[in-house]
């Protein structure tokens, strides 16, 4: 087990050093800014799906989908971020409940 703990922790680093030696005039590319914004958009997204539709079980809808269709509703309608969290997690929670 400590092996595969080490292992990994040596390809963590190697993966940090191999992206700080990237050359700065590649980073500097108008198309590497724009994909270096929306990664991380695109990244939670993918994980929002992820954790939402993700039971086990074949795709279903539960009280997680209707929390996030709360909260893309609030969003779309420019809600506070608070609003859409608070709003989202209140729906789940009542949702469970029943």
């Amino acid at each position: 087990m400590w092996a595969a703990v080490l292992g990994g922790s040596l390809a963590c680093y190697l993966l940090k050093l191999a992206g700080l030696s990237v050359p700065q005039r590649w980073l500097e590319g108008e198309r590497v800014q724009r994909v270096a914004a929306l990664l991380p958009v695109a990244l939670l997204a993918a994980l929002i799906a992820t954790q939402t539709f993700s039971t086990g079980r074949s795709l279903t809808i539960d009280a997680r989908a209707v929390g996030l269709g709360v909260a893309a509703v609030a969003v779309v309608l420019r809600a506070p971020f608070l609003v859409v969290v608070t709003g989202a997690a209140i729906t789940t929670a009542l949702l469970r409940l029943l």
